[in-house]
């Protein structure tokens, strides 16, 4: 008896020492004491009472040829991608009161009017709209919110190609934040580890078929540049996917490798100020914080969770948060957000030179949801 009293003693101390590493690692020491202002917590709240506020496109009416019309028909990404963030935040800081408004702008959906806002095309850029009833599900165990998320995730696999993708598949660099993202969120309401396994699949394809021998990804084939927010969406995408995939998966250490690839290849090009710029490898190019942000929240998440490096990833990630809070003006709005961008041999040809005019003179604006919604994940990824 003596002996076994000795041994459980031990296998105790051993889980608390293991217990108290993982928290340690969790906590890194690049990640607390923030300069006044500049904590997650501070931040995440401005940015997601910056969201809560907004009206909806679809709520905002602007003028063509005269007549007035909704800037917009349904609820898109960029809105369901802050809000996810924002719910995420309100949850990790404990804020009631903000978690209870952001559900509460989701209830005119159940209705038949704003049924309507919600688009029914196959399409990855309205699917991804599952991932909000399926976050708000996560908090209120409420069954509609699952069984409305869980539906666009279901949709998106109704038709498959050959080799098992969803058929919505463009082989897209942004498509592997938009798939991932609700599978996984499916995944993580209801356990059934298909969701895992159809994210994986996809984003090991896309892997194969775009990840360039530097670890990032070209805008397309046709328009060879490394754009920083549509390799965000990948860095992010990647990110996400691993925080919940088993470590037996059989396609994590593929997606894991590409991954960590891209990490050290990001690494080289992180600017002075932090930030990345436009077009990732251009020194002339003007430093964004779209991509940065959506790069922050995919360091942050590999250092907190050991994929990466502490003490090599972890001041980059300080510094890429501490640079990008520069950009958040006093009403919360980030700045020098890069406009939403087609590929650049669709707009202005085959030209190389013409090609790379044009990605550098893109229109940056200010408080666009794409630069608002990766200040908020990378904000939750640092209370996590």
């Amino acid at each position: 008896m003596l002996r076994q009293s000795k041994r459980l003693a031990l296998l105790i101390a051993t889980a608390f020492i293991v217990l108290i590493g993982n928290n340690a690692l969790a906590q890194s020491r690049y990640f607390k004491n923030w300069p006044a202002g500049t904590s997650p917590q501070e931040i995440g709240k401005r940015v997601a009472e910056n969201f809560v506020a907004r009206k909806f496109e679809f709520e905002q009416m602007v003028k063509s040829n005269g007549v007035e019309k909704p800037k917009r028909q349904f609820v898109i990404y960029p809105e369901v991608c802050a809000w996810y963030g924002a719910l995420t935040v309100a949850e990790l800081t404990q804020d009631k009161d903000l978690q209870t408004r952001l559900i509460r702008k989701f209830d005119q959906f159940f209705t038949p009017e704003g049924a309507k806002r919600i688009s029914e095309d196959a399409h990855v850029d309205y699917h991804v709209f599952g991932v909000v009833p399926l976050e708000i599900y996560l908090v209120t165990k409420d069954q509609k919110y699952l069984d409305m998320g869980r539906s666009f995730a279901d949709k998106q696999w109704e038709k498959t190609t050959p080799d098992g993708i969803t058929a919505e598949a463009r082989y897209w660099i942004d498509d592997m934040y938009m798939i991932p993202a609700v599978e996984v969120q499916a995944y993580r309401a209801t356990h059934d580890a298909k969701y895992l396994d159809r994210a994986a699949l996809a984003m090991s394809a896309y892997l194969d078929k775009l990840q360039q021998p530097n670890g990032l990804f070209y805008h397309a084939p046709d328009s060879p540049f490394f754009w920083g927010r549509g390799n965000g969406w990948f860095a992010a995408g990647m990110a996400e996917l691993l925080r919940s995939l088993p470590k037996n998966h059989p396609q994590r250490a593929r997606i894991l490798d590409g991954y960590r690839k891209m990490m050290a290849s990001l690494l080289k090009y992180q600017g002075e100020d932090g930030l990345w710029r436009q077009l990732i490898d251009h020194t002339e190019a003007w430093s964004e914080t779209s991509g940065t942000g959506m790069f922050t929240f995919a360091m942050v998440t590999g250092v907190k969770n050991g994929w990466l490096d502490e003490k090599t990833y972890g001041p980059a990630a300080r510094k890429a948060w501490l640079g990008l809070v520069k950009y958040i003006d006093e009403n919360a709005n980030v700045r020098e957000v890069c406009v939403g961008t087609n590929k650049a041999a669709q707009e202005v040809g085959p030209d190389i030179q013409t090609q790379l005019k044009y990605y550098l003179a893109r229109p940056r604006n200010v408080g666009d949801l794409h630069g608002q919604a990766p200040i908020l994940w990378t904000a939750s990824a640092l209370m996590r």
